[in-house]
Parts: structure tokens; sequence; C-alpha cells
């Protein structure tokens, strides 16, 4: 399946969900599906959780 179309999947599926049970729902399922999405890219090993951190250092540190 391509981008695009994965695209259109998961956009036709959030819109579904909104109309059968709601905007509530709707934004928890899209929600859920976010998390689910960065828990398999930590599985996969393309996300360092530990690589996170630094990506946002204090201000007040200096270097």
């Amino acid at each position: 399946m391509s981008r695009p179309q994965f695209g259109f999947l998961a956009g036709f599926l959030a819109v579904a969900v909104w109309a059968l049970a709601g905007a509530g729902v709707a934004a928890l399922a899209v929600l859920a599906g976010l998390l689910g999405w960065l828990v398999v890219r930590v599985l996969d090993g393309d996300l360092a959780v530990t690589g996170l951190g630094d990506r946002h250092a204090d201000p007040r540190r200096r270097r």
C-alpha cells in the first residue's frame, strides 16, 4: 500500500468513526492510532526514545 493510499484510508476511517460515534470518539481513535504508530516505530528501531530528550536541551544549561 502506498503512502497516499494509506493516508486516504486513515482519513476515511477517521471520518467514518466520527460520523458513526461522534467527534470525541473519532479524536480518541486518532490518538490511539498515533500512539500505536509511535510504539511500532520504537519497536522497529526507527525512533530512539533516548534521543528524544537530546532534541530539547535545557536552555539554562551552558555548553
